[in-house]
């Protein structure tokens, strides 16, 4: 096989880097080390310009909208450029949002077409910015069970509470999953009372996508700060009402967009590891004890070797489960095993690699004239983001156990 990129893959890359070469990771102490401190009250916008100038917010979106055609492996090698420079725009939550509107809108519950191609088109020049609640009502349970939806005509109601929602102040759209409860046993809801989009009383239902504007009736925010500094939203919809229009009705949206959104997550992972590695590299290289540099000792070289092992299995894991979203290729086990296999490597490849770079840097790491603890404090975000490795080897477990390998 051959694992090399393709010359539009290379292209992408390329211009990422050349867009993220004079950036700087903000030097803003996390609010770990400082109490209160937030980095800025919205993404940087002139960043964002310029990733529209080098045709990088369109990467997904066909030709049609203006957009390159690629697919979730150039999109990963973008991000991997952008997390090396900690850069705050959302361009994970943005480009995968609008993919799913372009893959998955053709089934939107309303005739939209043309309202929606200039929705894509917009968002591949970024002019609009779109976000995704991915993370549920406490960060623990399942996006999709903490909205419930219910159809009402040409609308569709929306209750719930979505909690850290990145970008979602500075978004002009959030993509909200939604659960639609398939029904409430009769004699139940007359014991009980229960209402019928309740998913504790539900029979299990399908999830739809809902494009939710930013300052919509029905819709409010509350300030929420991630580890790194960023500002979050809590998200609640109280009988909010979205036009059919503008909501996806299509089995396999979500899945898709929560794969590819994780996907994204890990490449963020290794750019942010690569990076950190390379200042360690540096770092050590340059600072001698007793008339050597310190990178020459074998218990240094030694934890830089694991942590680069660490940095090639998150690479390797990370390929294969984009590829596996943008191929659609049928294997023994679905995309979500692969998927599973590339979060447990960049949820802990990506704390081991943090922490031997505090510990080698010795007390210059806790410098917060220093970036190093920027780049701890987002790759913290991440870890948290991804969720356990424990968690993700059960569900492969599963998955294994329901597709045998033999």
């Amino acid at each position: 096989m051959d694992f090399t990129f393709t010359e539009e893959q290379q292209a992408a890359a390329e211009a990422a880097q050349g867009v993220f070469a004079g950036v700087a990771p903000d030097g803003v102490p996390s609010p770990a080390l400082t109490r209160g401190a937030a980095v800025a009250d919205d993404f940087d916008r002139a960043l964002w310009a310029r990733l529209a100038d080098a045709d990088l917010l369109s990467l997904l979106l066909d030709p049609a909208y203006g957009g390159a055609g690629l697919d979730a492996v150039a999109l990963c090698l973008v991000l991997r450029e952008s997390a090396k420079v900690l850069a705050r725009v959302p361009l994970l939550e943005s480009c995968a949002a609008a993919a799913v509107v372009q893959a998955y809108g053709g089934q939107a519950s309303g005739g939209a077409a043309a309202p929606r191609a200039a929705l894509l088109t917009a968002a591949g020049r970024g002019e609009i910015v779109l976000t995704v609640a991915s993370h549920g009502r406490t960060g623990h349970d399942p996006a999709e069970l903490a909205v419930t939806a219910r159809r009402d005509g040409d609308t569709w109601i929306l209750d719930g509470v979505q909690t850290a929602v990145p970008w979602a102040h500075g978004a002009d759209y959030t993509v909200v999953p939604a659960h639609v409860p398939a029904h409430v046993p009769a004699d139940l809801a007359a014991r009980s009372g229960a209402d019928r989009t309740d998913p504790d009383h539900a029979e299990p239902g399908r999830t739809i996508l809902a494009l939710v504007p930013r300052d919509h009736e029905g819709v409010a925010r509350a300030e929420q700060v991630s580890t790194t500094g960023e500002r979050l939203a809590e998200v609640r919809l109280e009988s909010a009402r979205i036009a059919a229009a503008d909501v996806i009705d299509a089995d396999g949206a979500w899945e898709w967009l929560r794969g590819l959104l994780t996907t994204g997550t890990c490449a963020l992972a290794l750019g942010l590891g690569e990076n950190v590695l390379r200042m360690t590299a540096e770092y050590t290289g340059g600072r001698e004890q007793f008339g050597f540099p310190v990178a020459t000792f074998q218990a240094v070289a030694v934890q830089a070797a694991d942590r680069y092992i660490d940095l090639r299995a998150m690479e390797a894991t990370l390929w294969q489960a984009a590829w596996r979203i943008a191929s659609g290729t049928q294997g023994t086990l679905p995309p979500a095993g692969d998927i599973a296999v590339a979060k447990i490597w960049a949820s802990e490849g990506v704390r081991r690699i943090v922490q031997t770079a505090q510990h080698l840097h010795g007390g210059f790491g806790a410098d917060v004239e220093y970036p190093l603890h920027r780049y701890h404090a987002w790759a913290k975000h991440l870890e948290l983001s991804l969720g356990p490795a424990a968690a993700h080897e059960e569900a492969l477990g599963d998955l294994l156990a329901a597709h045998p390998l033999g």
